[in-house]
């Protein structure tokens, strides 16, 4: 992977997933043994945001400064950039690759870091491209999805409430897609169902997939089958016909302490955050919820992430 852009799901086949995984293992081996990680000492990252995300951002600066290298972070570039006068995004990005070592991008229009793979002069990791991927979040998530049931393979994953403009759960969707035996659920309000390309890629790729709609029952059946429950927020501005509707679907794909009593017992509790109605603070006390440990796994994940693409070896 040295060298190689972290632009969407679908550029990776098993065994690539497999050994980003890999990766993030060795880092956590070396920090629970106190181990040396100055890996990528001399090594620059430059944070090219062109949208505020201060969890991407600080979790990608501390993963660098943990692995003993440095971040140059330039936000919102055309306030101040070239670009106000006459100057184009290629040209942005190529004036910062010729300063760092590796860029992590975060755009607004989707295809951005395609685009910017095609005119760098350096690694360019996707750190979110508007509504369609954030293919390091996915692999965070796939990372504590294998740490947590011991593997991957043969899991049902139910992904609840906001699908249409989940671009975590695209990219988690493809990386899915890559294993065998997997079944999903969707679960969500009509007015926010999963896009149609991404059912057509599941059947393409023979993976089974159960769809309900603006459905409590189901809803309940799916909780109490799923391996994994990956919650999003429902947004009110997507809902036309009026309050009622928007209150409706928050109490349908809301969890509850009644929810949580017909999960399995090994079933875990997953979210991107920020959350809101459907996962109440009282779900936070339950072991089943894993949500904030994504953030110790996403350090050891982006840290492992970042040796491979500029080839430093961690094992």
């Amino acid at each position: 992977m040295k060298n190689s852009h972290i632009i969407e799901a679908q550029q990776f086949n098993k065994k690539a997933l497999q050994e980003i995984l890999s990766a993030a293992d060795h880092i956590k081996e070396r920090t629970e043994r106190n181990l040396p990680l100055d890996l990528l000492k001399g090594k620059i990252l430059g944070n090219l945001f062109f949208v505020k995300s201060m969890r991407t951002n600080l979790a990608f600066d501390s993963a660098m400064k943990r692995l003993g290298g440095n971040v140059s972070h330039v936000d919102f570039p055309e306030t101040f950039s070239s670009e106000l006068v006459g100057g184009d995004f290629e040209d942005t990005v190529r004036v910062v690759s010729s300063l760092v070592d590796v860029i992590v991008l975060r755009h607004y229009l989707s295809g951005s870091a395609k685009r910017a793979a095609e005119v760098s002069f350096v690694p360019i990791i996707n750190g979110g491209d508007g509504p369609a991927q954030h293919p390091t979040q996915a692999l965070i998530d796939l990372y504590c999805i294998e740490k947590l049931k011991g593997g991957i393979d043969g899991l049902s994953i139910a992904f609840i409430g906001d699908l249409m403009n989940s671009r975590t759960i695209r990219s988690l969707t493809y990386f899915l897609a890559k294993y065998s035996g997997i079944k999903i659920y969707f679960a969500s309000p009509r007015v926010l169902k999963i896009q149609d390309d991404m059912k057509e890629y599941l059947r393409e790729n023979n993976i089974p997939y159960h769809e309900s709609l603006d459905h409590a029952e189901e809803f309940k059946e799916i909780v109490s089958k799923a391996d994994i429950l990956y919650l999003t927020q429902i947004p009110k501005d997507h809902f036309t016909n009026g309050t009622d509707d928007y209150g409706r679907s928050r109490e349908i794909f809301r969890l509850t302490p009644s929810t949580m009593k017909i999960m399995k017992k090994d079933t875990y509790i997953m979210h991107p955050f920020p959350r809101d109605y459907e996962l109440p603070v009282e779900i936070d006390q339950d072991p089943r919820a894993v949500y904030f440990d994504l953030i110790k796994y996403g350090q050891f994940l982006r840290m492992g992430l970042l040796c491979r693409v500029l080839g430093v070896p961690v094992d």
